[in-house]
């Protein structure tokens, strides 16, 4: 199975966010994103993938949005079902409610874990939803690593910065002194 992209849409057909796993220019996601609302719009059943000549979408409708998976056609539909089923319940361990805002607030979030969830070559990673969270939470853990690194660094600088001051203060007040 190949993911060339993950992408969210209105029903309208706008796309709010998408990555690309493989190179695809952001004319041709926007190109076959427009198939996909075409293709939707002329389906009145409740199948949750449709097909053109040359890519299939496999797709969830959330309220008044879509989340889209476009592989290639020959990718196994069981696969492409499950690895969608991944995406929308990461998509929804981010968001409290699915409005516009929301996911533009949490787009960074969604992204890290659709790049956890399928390789830049588009291929599937063999998680669960568990280990997603995990591995996401892991570099949330070595940035709070970090970010006390960088504070403790601040502290010690203020400190050299305090003692200086009062080094200066003193060869000053030494230098009056031994000056009259």
């Amino acid at each position: 199975m190949v993911v060339l992209a993950a992408s969210i849409t209105t029903r309208q057909g706008k796309p709010l966010l998408s990555r690309q796993f493989k190179d695809l220019s952001k004319d041709r996601v926007l190109e076959l994103l427009s198939n996909f609302q075409n293709l939707v719009s002329e389906i009145s059943s409740d199948h949750t993938f449709v097909e053109d000549k040359h890519v299939r979408y496999v797709y969830r409708p959330f309220d008044n949005y879509y989340i889209i998976l476009i592989t290639n056609r020959q990718s196994n539909i069981i696969k492409d079902l499950a690895t969608l089923n991944l995406f929308s319940q990461t998509i929804n361990s981010y968001l409290s409610s699915f409005q516009d805002q929301e996911i533009f607030h949490n787009a960074f979030e969604i992204l890290s874990s659709f790049d956890e969830i399928v390789s830049m070559g588009g291929y599937k990673e063999n998680l669960s939803f568990t280990q997603v969270q995990t591995y996401l939470s892991m570099e949330s853990h070595e940035e709070r690593i970090q970010e006390i690194i960088e504070r403790n660094k601040e502290i010690e600088a203020t400190e050299e910065r305090k003692r200086r001051a009062k080094e200066i203060s003193l060869l000053l007040l030494l230098n009056i002194l031994l000056c009259p």
